[in-house]
């Protein structure tokens, strides 16, 4: 796969990101980093690169630098590095790459800046998934799991001494990465990475902000299905900050992976990728159902059309065809019918109850009566599914059959519409046991009568 091209998305209070686009397919996944990035050298590390190419085989993978590392603005003001502001960086990345909602990937603190956007802006995420994450900056009583003054304190006095060095990276992976202590390239080419990402006042300022984060009271709020994966030997995320973050967000999953790692793209990437993708599997088969919902559906078309076209005209049979039109509609306004599609002389309309729909072709068949067209109708109640945004299933199916039944100024109706509209004052006759073409078994019709 070739390294994508860098481009840039200015956000709303006028910052410039850097940001990346890779793989293809319906899902978007936006990979929100940590503390530092860079989208460009990140490629020059195979790790990196093994991880963006995975997750960009199960979909539309974007990346990007946050504002003050790698290739993005590093604002002047130390209040404009907010995490509150990074939301703007999100939100202008998914413009830039025309995302209307994806899946949020984000590690650490990243995860923090993922989650508010969830929270705010749920119609943009599908989904949440949260690696090794963590939501408050500060130690407290409630939530040890943070850096105390001491462990502060010394981060500050390793990013003076020897930020971007071997032994920076040796001292900060020395907990994650054991099984590559005698890889010295490994260092080198990390200790070069964090330099491409930011500088150490950079990462200072970038520290002291996450400090002053406490991201607990949105996690509540949190509407989209929610991952939090880590590692079981993670000695930096520990299980019970996992849990205690994961039981703020409603309906959200705990998943442990093999392995020691505290970043994703250490480790066996490989055991992260399936997870993700079987969540996204979960998440996929949810929306289906959620798609799925309970309809009345009415078919209609005119009886005999081409062979009344061909005795009148094409200009008369135009203005014909408007005037049934406009019946039609009208009466699905009148009985509160939603026009899904309309073919030639034909509508397809959904109603939220029987009678509705039943009374409606009732009262098309008697407006039409002046105008000398006759029309035949179908009635049936079942499931039907939103599908690329249209109404289709086996709902709309059976429906249709029924419609192409019927006869002249005829409403045929399933049982399961007889059987709904009980009380209704609705009267049928039995029409009799049919095959429907293309529907399992056969299928018991009735027809509405005076």
């Amino acid at each position: 796969m070739k390294i994508p091209q860098t481009k840039y998305a200015k956000t709303v209070d006028g910052i410039h990101i850097a940001y990346q686009v890779l793989g293809q397919g319906p899902t978007d996944i936006v990979y929100t980093p940590g503390f530092i990035s860079n989208v460009d050298t990140a490629w020059d590390q195979g790790r990196h690169a093994q991880l963006f190419r995975r997750l960009a085989a199960l979909g539309r993978l974007i990346i990007f630098d946050r504002r003050g590392t790698g290739l993005s603005d590093h604002p002047d003001r130390e209040e404009s590095l907010a995490l509150e502001l990074g939301m703007n960086d999100l939100r202008a990345v998914m413009d830039a790459a025309e995302s209307e909602r994806a899946v949020l990937f984000g590690f650490e603190e990243g995860g923090t800046l993922a989650a508010m956007f969830a929270a705010g802006s749920p119609d943009r995420a599908s989904a949440l998934i949260l690696f090794s994450p963590w939501i408050k900056g500060r130690r407290s009583l409630d939530y040890p799991w943070a850096w105390s003054d001491e462990e502060s304190q010394a981060w500050d006095q390793h990013v003076e001494e020897a930020w971007g060095t071997e032994p920076f990276m040796r001292w900060l992976l020395s907990a994650e990465a054991q099984e590559l202590s005698g890889d010295a390239r490994f260092f080198e080419d990390h200790a070069r990475y964090f330099r491409s990402c930011a500088s150490p006042g950079t990462i200072q300022a970038i520290v002291k902000m996450q400090e002053e984060v406490d991201a607990r009271p949105i996690l509540p709020t949190i509407s989209v299905p929610t991952l939090t994966l880590r590692r079981v030997g993670d000695k930096v995320a520990t299980l019970d900050e996992a849990r205690y973050i994961t039981n703020l967000i409603p309906g959200a999953k705990l998943v442990e992976l093999e392995g020691n790692e505290h970043v994703p793209f250490l480790g066996d990437t490989d055991e992260v990728v399936v997870a993700v993708e079987t969540f996204l599997a979960g998440v996929r088969h949810e929306e289906i159902e959620f798609d799925r919902f309970l309809a009345s559906v009415l078919f209609t078309d005119v009886v005999g059309s081409t062979a009344r076209a061909a005795e009148i005209g094409d200009r008369s049979w135009r203005a014909l065809i408007e005037r049934h039109h406009a019946i039609v509609r009208a009466m699905l306004t009148r009985y509160r019918g939603n026009e899904i599609d309309t073919a030639g002389d034909g509508f397809f309309s959904t109603f939220d109850g029987p009678a509705r729909a039943v009374r409606c072709a009732e009262q098309i068949i008697e407006a039409l009566e002046p105008t000398g067209l006759r029309i035949r109708a179908g009635v049936h109640t079942g499931e039907v599914q939103t599908i690329d945004g249209k109404v289709g299933g086996l709902g709309v199916v059976i429906g249709a059959r029924i419609g192409a039944l019927a006869g002249p100024s005829e409403i045929l109706v399933s049982q399961t519409v007889r059987d709904l509209v009980a009380g209704s004052g609705l009267m049928f006759e039995d029409a009799g046991e049919h095959e429907l073409k293309g529907v399992p078994d056969r299928w018991h019709l009735y027809r509405v009568v005076e």
